[in-house]
């Protein structure tokens, strides 16, 4: 399989434009580019700029509105429901995770639970932009249905993914971004692109069987939640799936389970949906609501030092904290570039013609 390599700059060059061509503001082409490059950087390829096409086939399809009003629809002292007026997620995501740390700082706590989204990225990027105000931050969505929960083959939820992210003192902030199914979809696009197998244990055949085929998902197939199946916890993963898909569509008005419009644009929505768009649910917890936010940090660095410090079962690998190898992405393509497989560069110069806008 071939790569390219880029640069940040031109990326978010690139997408930037994408982004412009399509309607949206100047502030949301570059706040959108910024969450999408910021997952490449981090190394999660599968929800950066190679998602661009899927968002610019949904806005063809009029499923995406690229210059959305996002309100808030009802709101307490410390809690709001916004509506993203069908928008890009990747900006009304910030727009509602702004007003959870405004409530936070105000109040100890901000919570804001959304309907009429789409797809947002990555969960971390939300997350984190409560750990810049020395908060912890909370971010989950629920997605299109492609998870079997235990005991069934049938697809009812989505990857639905949560994040929790931390601030540390010297050290950088712990990250636990993840999937609740025991695969994110965009891992079964990648194995897609590059012609492999994937491992037993991410998705099932439509006859409930596991399978390693990539592609399974195409025939009826499902992705399975995390832990797999019943003997290794899956009953656990469908817990974390359910939550997250109450969490944000039951509480805030969206679509859940079944109903969740496809990310894909072929497939088309609910003709009797039981919400608006997709969900998100996201949150700020001001740490000195608890105890001083130094002697939080100087504890979490410690907690840090002492789980770096144990006994490896393989002495070349050591303990990794949730979140060091995002950064480690980051450091080096920084550096290096971001490497994009030409199936996705090919991908994007398509839609790059098609807009008027020059290719990579």
């Amino acid at each position: 399989m071939q790569y390219q390599t880029f640069s940040e700059i031109d990326l978010r060059d690139f997408t930037k434009k994408i982004f412009l061509k399509i309607g949206c503001s100047e502030a949301h082409a570059v706040l959108a580019t910024d969450v999408l490059v910021k997952s490449d950087l981090r190394g999660i390829d599968s929800h950066g700029v190679a998602r661009l096409s899927g968002y610019i086939r949904l806005w063809e399809k009029k499923r995406i509105n690229s210059n959305p009003h996002i309100k808030i629809v009802h709101e307490t002292a410390t809690t709001a429901t916004v509506d993203g007026d069908g928008g890009l997620g990747l900006i009304v995501a910030p727009f509602a995770m702004k007003i959870a740390i405004e409530k936070a700082e105000k109040f100890g706590s901000g919570w804001v639970a959304i309907k009429n989204s789409n797809h947002f990225g990555i969960a971390a990027y939300h997350a984190l932009m409560a750990v810049e105000r020395d908060m912890i931050g909370f971010a989950m969505t629920n997605a299109s249905p492609l998870v079997a929960p235990t005991f069934t083959n049938e697809r009812l939820l989505g990857t639905n993914p949560m994040c929790y992210a931390f601030p540390a003192g010297k050290y950088p902030p712990v990250v636990v971004d993840m999937a609740t199914s025991a695969a994110a979809n965009g891992k079964l696009e990648i194995a897609q692109r590059q012609h492999k197998p994937v491992p037993e244990g991410w998705i099932i055949d439509k006859n409930g069987q596991t399978s390693i085929n990539p592609h399974e998902l195409k025939d009826g197939g499902a992705l399975v939640p995390l832990g797999s199946d019943r003997d290794h916890g899956s009953h656990k993963g469908f817990g974390l799936g359910a939550t997250v898909d109450i969490l944000s569509a039951v509480l805030s008005g969206a679509n859940y389970g079944p109903w969740v419009p496809p990310f894909v644009a072929f497939l088309e929505p609910s003709a009797n949906p039981v919400g608006e768009g997709i969900g998100h649910f996201l949150g700020a917890l001001r740490v000195d609501g608890f105890r001083p936010i130094d002697e939080f940090k100087n504890h979490l660095d410690n907690w840090i030092e002492r789980f770096k410090s144990a006994k490896p079962i393989d002495s070349e690998q050591p303990v990794i904290i949730p979140g060091e190898p995002e950064l480690a992405a980051e450091k080096e393509r920084k550096v290096k570039g971001i490497a994009i497989i030409d199936t996705v560069v090919k991908d994007l110069n398509e839609v790059a013609v098609k807009l008027g806008v020059p290719t990579l």
